[in-house]
């Protein structure tokens, strides 16, 4: 069994995104090897309070928990000063860690995500997996509002990144001397310029499977369509609003009551759109539900026919969701949920302008509406995806062949 020393600056055993990927990671390199994780000190009472609840068997879970001195963090509150913070607590790992005298086979940089930060593991000279790691693309200028603040925050934080990428000389040193890189889609090979022959595509997203739902939601006269994030340019949802209401005024009136859209989520954009949903024909159709529990949004999916999701993020946790339940996905074709999904399960839209997109968004509701076999097979299909690649036993699975693969170039 190897002993494989895993940074995650992230951690949260009862929270989803971030926070709940460092966990389910963490577990499952458990599953196979003895894991050494390091996180932050905050993160620790929920690490221990959710072993003691939900009786985990840690015998292959070792945590130490490492913060800056206070001097060096006293400007840090909350997620301000996040991204400078993770570079010094990347910065000071490998002091942290020999001081400490840890004995482990295989170092992994986990998470953050971000690609935009370089790791410092290099610097112990061991074998060193970095990811998976990832971006947000830029927002096509064709589906944002160039007056909005959010246009210039997103065009601000891509100069960033784009920054770094070409002239943090550790970023260099990073992809210079990881063993194996996991990019989270094919943009960071293509951002990073990096050498194919060391990196791997392995998205992190997945999620848990739930015991209660069938393989394949079954077919009924109700069409329900169902939308999940924050409510924010990034997720789309705008578009997601505008194109069920032209598939709205498409149907006759018969159908219209077999159409439903429900958006799960809050955020900063929810004003804007009750005040747009207002002025629609199918006001009536369309519910904003906020945050749920997620018991509760299980049975949202539960009761849903189709995933609408025209974001334009590098991933999406909840593709995964949608897959679990065996939802048919509409999207864009993309470096996220267009890489996560497949012409099997998913009806992909490539970018074009926003009004175009609204059309091709409903001409592909309209399309599974009416054709019920159409719906039965990218709804079985779905659940194939999500079994073959998005549960967290899979991700498991394939990080053990990495390390596997690591070690045994490594003895030669």
């Amino acid at each position: 069994m190897k002993k494989i020393l895993a940074t995650v600056y992230d951690i949260n055993p009862y929270k989803g995104s971030e926070s709940g990927t460092g966990w389910n990671l963490v577990q499952q390199i458990g599953r196979y090897n003895k894991v050494i994780a390091i996180t932050r000190k905050n993160n620790k009472e929920n690490i221990e309070k959710y072993i003691k609840e939900f009786n985990i068997d840690d015998t292959n879970l070792e945590f130490h928990y490492f913060d800056l001195p206070y001097w060096m963090r006293f400007w840090k509150k909350g997620a301000r000063g996040s991204s400078l913070y993770f570079y010094l607590w990347q910065m000071l790992m490998p002091i942290f860690i020999k001081k400490n005298k840890i004995v482990y086979d295989i170092l992994h940089n986990l998470n953050f995500h971000t690609d935009a930060f370089p790791t410092f593991l290099w610097l112990l000279k061991k074998p060193l997996i970095w990811g998976p790691i990832n971006h947000h693309e830029l927002i096509p200028s064709e589906y944002i509002n160039k007056n909005s603040n959010y246009y210039y925050k997103d065009r601000i934080k891509w100069i960033i990144k784009k920054i770094n990428w070409n002239i943090d000389p550790f970023l260099f040193l990073s992809k210079k001397k990881s063993d194996l890189i996991i990019c989270g889609n094919k943009s960071v090979i293509k951002r990073l310029n990096l050498d194919t022959k060391k990196t791997i595509i392995m998205s992190q997203v997945a999620s848990s499977d739930s015991q209660n739902i069938s393989d394949i939601n079954k077919l009924s006269t109700k069409f329900n369509i169902i939308s999940v994030g924050r409510f924010v340019p990034l997720k789309g949802f705008d578009l997601t609003v505008d194109c069920f209401e032209l598939f709205y005024n498409k149907l006759n009136n018969s159908d219209r009551d077999n159409v439903t859209l429900t958006l799960v989520g809050d955020g900063p954009m929810k004003k804007e759109l009750k005040k747009k949903i207002e002025k629609f024909n199918s006001k009536d159709n369309i519910y904003l539900i906020e945050w749920v529990t997620k018991d509760e949004l299980e049975t949202y999916y539960e009761n849903s026919d189709l995933f609408l999701f025209p974001s334009y993020e590098g991933a999406g946790m909840v593709v995964a969701e949608a897959l679990s339940h065996s939802l048919p996905i509409i999207c864009f074709d993309n470096y996220g949920p267009g890489e996560l999904t497949n012409d099997d399960c998913a009806i992909q839209i490539p970018y074009t302008n926003y009004d175009q997109s609204i059309c091709d968004f409903s001409n592909a509701l309209l399309k599974i509406y009416e054709n019920k076999d159409l719906q039965a097979s990218m709804s079985e299909n779905a659940r194939k995806l999500y079994l073959e690649k998005y549960t967290w036993d899979s991700k498991g699975d394939q990080l053990n062949v990495i390390y596997n693969k690591l070690s045994n170039k490594g003895s030669k």
